[in-house]
């Protein structure tokens, strides 16, 4: 069988954006010195929510607003338990993401297979047309767009910004950050509800765009991904989404490899894009001195304000 390789692209593409905003979030948070591993709870909440909102108003903006407000109200919670309560970050991420999914299912009752309005393109019809360039260019969602520049925007931010200084300063030493007059905790916090936003625009994208409907635990995982991709990237942008694009490239093949019915158990077929993107991204970054370097030094350790 000959795999339509323009085809093969425009789906890669739909099917990253989700891992790669979520991805993209939690990287400006790990940036900061926070690690919430809620990000599967996070886009199954901005999923809910954008669903729900899609199919109440009719409108794929205020969806792809609610998704993010969701989201981001979850994160919050994260944020008071780590940040005011002092809890541990990992437990409380964990605990995150299991609320998350509990409560998505719980406001999803009665939506499944609600329809959802289609979202509109921002190119005209004749030019989504254009051989190969226009399929793979021009034929996205807005979301889709804005994904690929947040990467460029992050990358920016966090390089060339007193922002991007001063968030990046808070990830490597709290202590000395703190000592210089920057309000750790409010730094910290603004990053964590950062982080939910793109996480929950990434659940909405899904269940707005690419499924156009709501699936209890539509996910799928797709969370846990995004968190590998921020590690094995060594939290630069542009590795986030070559990792993205890995992935969504091979869920977009084996889809295809399952329709054709060949030889390969379905089981299998489903966790390849689990399994093919983790190996080759843990072998870009076996070098684990060189990966040392580019992960904040204050990750994951709590904040006590000393005065």
């Amino acid at each position: 069988m000959i795999v339509d390789p323009v085809t093969l692209i425009v789906a890669l593409i739909t099917i990253s954006t989700p891992v790669l905003l979520a991805a993209l979030g939690e990287l400006v948070v790990e940036k900061s010195g926070v690690l919430n591993l809620g990000v599967e709870g996070m886009m199954i909440m901005g999923a809910v929510c954008g669903s729900i909102v899609a199919h109440q108003t009719q409108s794929p903006t205020l969806a792809f607003l609610a998704g993010m407000a969701g989201a981001a109200a979850l994160s919050f919670i994260f944020a008071i338990l780590t940040q005011f309560l002092m809890s541990n970050q990992v437990a409380s991420g964990l605990a995150l993401t299991l609320f998350g999914l509990g409560l998505a299912a719980l406001l999803g009752v009665g939506y499944e297979g609600q329809p959802i309005p289609e979202v509109s393109k921002p190119f005209p019809e004749a030019l989504r047309e254009i051989d190969t360039v226009g399929p793979i260019l021009l034929s996205h969602d807005f979301v889709t767009y804005l994904a690929v520049f947040a990467v460029f925007a992050i990358w920016y931010v966090l390089r060339h910004t007193r922002v991007g200084l001063i968030l990046r300063a808070v990830g490597e030493s709290h202590d000395a950050a703190h000592a210089l007059g920057y309000k750790v905790v409010r730094i910290r916090i603004l990053a964590i509800l950062f982080g939910g936003a793109m996480a929950g625009l990434g659940g909405a994208f899904l269940s707005v765009v690419y499924v156009e409907n709501w699936v209890q635990g539509m996910t799928a995982g797709a969370g846990w991904i995004a968190l590998a991709l921020v590690v094995f990237a060594a939290w630069k942008p542009g590795r986030v989404l070559f990792g993205a694009w890995l992935f969504g490239g091979i869920a977009a093949l084996q889809l295809r490899l399952q329709a054709a019915e060949v030889g390969v158990p379905v089981a299998l077929l489903d966790a390849s894009p689990y399994l093919v993107t983790i190996i080759v991204l843990v072998v870009m970054s076996s070098d684990r001195a060189r990966a040392a370097l580019n992960a904040p030094a204050a990750l994951g350790k709590t904040f006590h304000a000393s005065g």
